[in-house]
């Protein structure tokens, strides 16, 4: 049901059986929301607690009714919202597009553009990269938010850790395999040839710098 209504919006919804799934697909297929919908109430604040160690994005709980302390645990351990059934498809629609307007708004008076020479420009009123003149390119949010950490460090290494925290809003740690990835996708959007980086450069072992270099050097991922 949850599918269809949200679906019928114009979001892309994609089902999972449980909560291990998403967790164990978090890393190569996350979300810009989250919605935990359950028949029997026992892990609801465990598994939100759970998601809060690898992710912040929104996230709605909906269940039967359940007391008010219940209902407050979930809330304090991380949830954005709490929905006892029955649930308004309408309200569940709008509730969505509401939060994710929320995450997605980056005032242009908080960010400031970025331009390099007339190599790169990066707008985040629009969430858009131009290179070398080419046609604007958008940018998901969280492609968005690494350029902008290595644009704004430029020449300068940021590890692995500090883009997970900058990035992704939370500091276990970080995983490479996670940052690689994003990185993967944000070259292929930038650079002329995505296997030899002219923009993002591997340091290895250590994370990543933004510089433009005409020849790239050696990189061992």
């Amino acid at each position: 049901m949850y599918k269809m209504t949200l679906q019928r919006t114009g979001l892309n919804a994609v089902p999972r059986v449980g909560l291990s799934d998403v967790l164990k697909d978090w890393m190569h297929d996350w979300a810009d929301l989250l919605i935990l919908a359950y028949d029997k109430t026992s892990t609801m604040q465990k598994d939100v607690a759970r998601l809060r160690n690898v992710t912040r994005v929104p996230l709605f709980v909906i269940s039967d009714p359940i007391p008010e302390h219940q209902q407050v645990a979930i809330l304090q351990a991380g949830a954005d919202l709490f929905w006892p059934r029955p649930v308004s498809p309408r309200l569940l629609a709008v509730y969505a597009k509401v939060l994710l307007r929320r995450i997605e708004a980056i005032p242009a008076f908080v960010l400031p553009s970025l331009k390099k020479e007339e190599l790169i420009a990066l707008d985040p009123e629009t969430r858009t990269v131009t290179v070398m003149g080419r046609e604007p390119q958008r940018l998901t949010r969280l492609e968005f938010y690494l350029l902008y950490v290595l644009m704004t460090n430029e020449g300068q290494v940021v590890p692995f850790d500090v883009i997970v925290e900058r990035v992704w809003g939370y500091d276990e740690g970080g995983s490479r395999d996670l940052v690689r990835g994003l990185v993967s996708r944000l070259r292929r959007k930038l650079e002329p040839t995505a296997d030899d980086p002219k923009f993002i450069h591997t340091i290895p072992d250590l994370g990543y710098r933004f510089a433009y270099e005409e020849t790239a050097p050696l990189e061992l991922v």
